[in-house]
C-alpha cells in the first residue's frame, strides 16, 4: 500500500463505515496507552474478572496456552510467553525493535477507510505484536485479550500478526467489556500476515455489553501453499456490532476458510461477513456463516473475487428466526474475472422444523432438550474442526437463552 498523507486520514475522520449504524467519535472519551494497570499473574485477579477472560476463552493459569497478552482499555496490561518459537509483545515496543516494521506496519489496512481506522492511525494506537518464526510450529494455542473498562470511551487498537515461511500458530483472542463501562466503542485494526507455506488459526469469541458498539478491521495477506481458518463467535447481546475482513490470496495454492456463529438478541445488531479475493492460480475459498436471531436485527454478508485460473470458493449463509420480532438477511456475492474459476453460494432462511422437535421428544428429550440440540447442532454444522473452547460457549449461549439445556 502506498503511503498515506496524514491530510488523506485527516478527512477520513468524517468518512462513515460502509456498512452498520454511524457513531460519533466525539461522544467517547479516549484512554491513554500510557495508562497501564499491570498485572502479573491473571489468577491472582478478582473472581468477576476471571469470569470475564474465561467467557471468551481466555485461560487464567494459561495451562495449554504457549502466551498470553491483555489489553485493558488502550494499555498493555499482562504479555507472557512460554514459547521461544513466537515473539509477542505490544506494537509500539515492536515499532521500536524492527525500525518501524516498515513492511507490515500500515502496509494491510488502508487508514483512510473510514472514520474508525482513521482514528486509529492518527492516534498511533498501540495494540498486540505476534511473529512467529520461519519454519517453527507453536504446538498450543496463544490467547489475546482486549477488554474495556471505563465507561463511554473508546478502545482503538492496532494489531500485526505475521507468521512467517512454514510455520504455524493458533490464536484465541477473546474481547469483552465490563458490566460497568456497556456503553462503549470498541475500534480494532488487525493486519495478518501469512508467508509462504505458513498456517494460521485464529477464533475470535466477543461477549460485550448490550450497548458497546464493535467495529472490527481486518485485512489478511496470504503466500504461496499458505493456510488460514478465522472462526468468529459472538452470543451475547451487543449493542452494534460491525465486521468485515478481508483476505488476498496472492500466492498460489493459498487457502482460506472464514466460519461465523451469531446470536442476535432483542436490542442487538449484527452485521458481519467476509471477503475473499482470489488473486493467484489453484486458490481456494469458503465463507460459512450460520446466524438465528431471537428478536434481534442480523445481517450476514459474503463476497468472492475469482482473478485467477484454478480459483475454487464456496459461500454459504443459513440462518434461523426463532422469533416474529426478530429480522435476518442474507447477502451473498460471487465476482469472477477470468474464465477458469469455479464459485458457488448457498443461501437460506427458516425455522426449527416442529416434526425434527417432535421427532427427538419420541427419543427421550424434552421440547427444551430437542430444541437446543437442533440449535446446537444448526450452529456448528458444516464447520470442521471448531475449538473445543468455542463449543462450551456455544452451549453455555443455548442454557444463557433458553434455548434449551
Amino acid at each position: 500500500m502506498q503511503t498515506t498523507a496524514s491530510s488523506d486520514v485527516t478527512k477520513a475522520l468524517d468518512k462513515k463505515g460502509k456498512y452498520g449504524r454511524d457513531f460519533d467519535l466525539d461522544k467517547y472519551a479516549s484512554t491513554s496507552s500510557d495508562d497501564s494497570k499491570e498485572i502479573k499473574d491473571l489468577t491472582k485477579t478478582s473472581a468477576d474478572m476471571k469470569s470475564q477472560l474465561v467467557n471468551v476463552g481466555v485461560i487464567p493459569d494459561e495451562k495449554e496456552r504457549s502466551g498470553t497478552i491483555l489489553f485493558i482499555d488502550n494499555a498493555q496490561s499482562h504479555c507472557s510467553t512460554k514459547t521461544k518459537d513466537a515473539e509477542v509483545m505490544s506494537t509500539k515496543d515492536a515499532l521500536k525493535k524492527y525500525n518501524g516494521l516498515k513492511d507490515y506496519y500500515w502496509k494491510a489496512v488502508d487508514p483512510t477507510k473510514d472514520k474508525y481506522t482513521a482514528k486509529t492511525y492518527l492516534e498511533e494506537s498501540d495494540g498486540y505484536f505476534i511473529r512467529v518464526k520461519e519454519g517453527k510450529k507453536v504446538t498450543e494455542p496463544l490467547q489475546t485479550c482486549m477488554m474495556i473498562d471505563r465507561d463511554k470511551s473508546i478502545q482503538n487498537v492496532h494489531n500485526i500478526i505475521i507468521v512467517e515461511k512454514n510455520a504455524h500458530l493458533e490464536i484465541i483472542t477473546g474481547c469483552t467489556s465490563h458490566k460497568h463501562a456497556s456503553d462503549s466503542l470498541h475500534i480494532g485494526v488487525s493486519e495478518i500476515f501469512i508467508e509462504d507455506g505458513g498456517s494460521l488459526i485464529f477464533s475470535m469469541v466477543h461477549n460485550w455489553g448490550d450497548k458497546t458498539g464493535v467495529r472490527p478491521r481486518t485485512v489478511t495477506i496470504m503466500g504461496k501453499d499458505t493456510t488460514f481458518v478465522n472462526n468468529y463467535v459472538i452470543l451475547n447481546p451487543v449493542g452494534s456490532m460491525q465486521s468485515y475482513p478481508v483476505a488476498y490470496l496472492n500466492g498460489e495454492g493459498a487457502s482460506v476458510k472464514f466460519n461465523s456463529i451469531c446470536l442476535s438478541h432483542p436490542g442487538t445488531e449484527i452485521d458481519t461477513g467476509g471477503e475473499v479475493v482470489l488473486n493467484a492460480p489453484n486458490t481456494h475459498a469458503e465463507i460459512i456463516s450460520r446466524s438465528i436471531t431471537i428478536g434481534g436485527t442480523m445481517m450476514a454478508r459474503g463476497k468472492l473475487v475469482g482473478n485467477a485460473k484454478g480459483a475454487k470458493a464456496h459461500l454459504e449463509c443459513r440462518s434461523l428466526v426463532l422469533t416474529d420480532n426478530g429480522s435476518t438477511l442474507a447477502v451473498p456475492e460471487l465476482e469472477a474475472n477470468v474464465s477458469d474459476v469455479e464459485m458457488t453460494h448457498e443461501a437460506a432462511v427458516g425455522k426449527i422444523a416442529r416434526d425434527q422437535v417432535e421427532y427427538l421428544m419420541t427419543r427421550g428429550l424434552t421440547e427444551d432438550e430437542a430444541v437446543g440440540m437442533i440449535v446446537r447442532g444448526f450452529l456448528e454444522g458444516g464447520i470442521k474442526g471448531l475449538p473445543d473452547e468455542l463449543k462450551r460457549e456455544i452451549d453455555d449461549a443455548i442454557e444463557k437463552s433458553n434455548l434449551g439445556s
